[in-house]
C-alpha cells in the first residue's frame, strides 16, 4: 500500500486520476481517501492549480477545460449526442419569438432541426448558422457583423457587441465551453465571453446545451452563474452531480 503522505507525486498523480474520471475532486473526500491532513491536500491542489490540471473551487477542485479546437474539428467530435441534444433544443424553441442562437456544432446541428413554417425572428454570430437558415421564408435572420474568429467560427468585436445592446430576446441559446454548478458557466476566449455576458443581459430566457465533455469543466474567463441560466439540455451520459440545488431546469434526453 502506498503511504500517500510521503509520496507527494503518487498523492497527486491519484488526485488526478479523479479529476478525469469524475471532472471534481472534493476536499473532504480526499482527506479520508488518502489519510492526509486538510494542510496536504490544500497544497496538493494548488500544485495541480499552478500546472493547469485543475481550477480550484470552494470545498474542492474541478477540472481545466483545455484550449478548445478549430470549429471545424469540433463539428466532427460527437455527432451523435450533438445531434440529440441539438433536436430537443429546436423543440423547445417558441413560435413567434425572437432568438439569439450562438455559434457551436451543436447549435448549427439544431438549426437545421428548426421547423422552415416557424415564424421566427433569428440572430446569430455564426455564418455558418446564418447560411443554413438563409433560405427560410418565415420570419428573418439577422446575421451580426464582426470580425470572424477561426476558433469558435463566430462573429465578435466592439461592433458585434453594440449590435446586440439594441436587441431583447425571447430566448438565447448560448454557447458553452464549460459548466461546473459552483463556477458556472465559463469561455475559452476573453472576448467570446464578454459577448455571451452581453448577449445573457438581453435574454428573457437563457438556454444552454451542454455535452457530456464540457460539463464539470471550468475554463478561463467565467460568463455566468448557473443562476443566470433557464435550461441547460444534456444527453444521458452526461454527468449533472452537483446541479440538483441549481435554480434551473435540467433536460435529459
Amino acid at each position: 500500500m502506498i503511504d500517500y503522505d510521503a509520496f507527494p507525486e503518487q498523492r497527486q498523480s491519484f488526485i488526478q486520476q479523479l479529476l478525469s474520471q469524475k471532472g471534481r475532486v472534493v476536499s473532504a473526500d480526499l482527506v479520508g481517501l488518502l489519510g492526509v491532513s486538510e494542510h496536504t491536500i490544500r497544497r496538493d491542489l494548488q500544485k495541480l492549480a499552478r500546472d493547469g490540471i485543475c481550477k480550484r473551487v470552494y470545498g474542492g477542485a474541478v477540472s481545466q477545460l483545455k484550449q478548445s479546437a478549430t470549429f471545424e474539428t469540433r463539428m466532427t467530435q460527437s455527432v451523435a449526442e450533438k445531434s440529440t441534444v441539438a433536436k430537443r433544443c429546436a423543440q423547445l424553441i417558441k413560435a413567434n419569438s425572437c432568438i439569439f442562437i450562438d455559434a457551436g456544432s451543436t447549435y448549427l446541428a439544431m438549426a437545421s432541426y428548426i421547423p422552415q413554417d416557424m415564424e421566427l425572428t433569428i440572430v446569430t454570430n455564426s455564418p455558418q448558422i446564418g447560411s443554413l437558415l438563409s433560405s427560410r421564408t418565415h420570419g428573418e435572420v439577422i446575421l451580426l457583423g464582426g470580425k470572424i474568429n477561426p476558433q469558435t467560427g463566430s462573429t465578435m468585436g466592439s461592433d458585434t457587441v453594440n449590435q446586440i445592446r439594441n436587441m431583447v430576446f425571447d430566448q438565447t441559446f448560448i454557447g458553452v465551453c464549460g459548466l461546473d454548478p459552483q463556477a458556472g458557466l465559463s469561455a475559452v476566449y476573453y472576448e467570446d465571453a464578454c459577448f455571451k455576458k452581453e448577449v445573457i443581459a438581453q435574454s428573457n430566457e437563457v438556454i444552454a446545451a451542454v455535452i457530456a465533455d464540457k460539463m464539470l469543466q471550468v475554463a478561463r474567463y467565467k460568463v455566468a452563474t448557473c443562476e443566470d441560466i433557464d435550461i441547460i439540455v444534456v444527453s444521458q451520459e452526461t454527468k449533472i452531480q452537483g446541479f440538483e440545488n441549481a435554480n434551473l431546469h435540467i433536460e435529459v434526453v
